[in-house]
């Protein structure tokens, strides 16, 4: 029996972006990302293992050599809209974001459980981590472009940021390419 269920839900990819290695966590919008283990080719987060970070600190030391379940940051169009509309303004870019793909069509995407898979017909999939937490660093990039609307994105994101992911299976994800989501089959933890 798999312990993966398919749901109804399917997403559109309606925006793509690799995020160079570097200093900034701005995306550059492209049309097809090859995905590998890895992830994204000389992307800012590419690689099977990373160094711990402060999302990790109660369990490893900074920069202690861990797993990296977070190769890609994934975001819904639908949940970008409703930041950017807390925030006071008409559009948030995708790139500012340090966004790797964008979906639409998955309700409440953000709170989709850890564990799901999203993954494409030809095979390619990505695996939820976890949701992915509002921080500073794309308030910077906002606030390079739209002066006076940075330091709204943290509060404004909440609930919303998106989620981290890694490719279990590798592929091409293209512009246009539907995923379907399988989450885990399980109930609720109810200790």
């Amino acid at each position: 029996m798999p312990v993966l269920r398919k749901t109804d839900y399917e997403a559109e990819v309606v925006w793509l972006g690799h995020v160079p290695a570097g200093t900034s966590i701005r995306a550059k919008a492209v049309d097809w990302l090859d995905l590998g283990f890895s992830g994204d080719v000389g992307a800012r987060h590419e690689g099977e293992n990373r160094a711990s970070c402060v999302r990790v600190a109660n369990l490893y030391p900074k920069g202690t050599e861990i797993r990296n379940v977070r190769q890609l940051s994934v975001l819904s169009l639908e949940e970008i809209a409703a930041t950017a509309k807390e925030m006071g303004i008409q559009d948030l870019d995708p790139s500012l974001l340090g966004a790797s793909l964008v979906l639409r069509g998955i309700p409440d995407f953000t709170h989709v459980p850890p564990s799901s898979r999203l993954q494409v017909a030809g095979g390619l999939t990505i695996v939820v981590d976890m949701e992915n937490r509002p921080c500073v660093l794309p308030g910077r990039e906002i606030e390079a472009d739209l002066p006076g609307h940075g330091a709204a994105f943290k509060a404004a994101a909440q609930g919303r940021r998106g989620v981290t992911a890694w490719v279990e299976r590798p592929g091409e994800l293209r512009l246009g390419d539907t995923m379907a989501l399988f989450v885990p089959d399980q109930r609720n933890w109810a200790p």
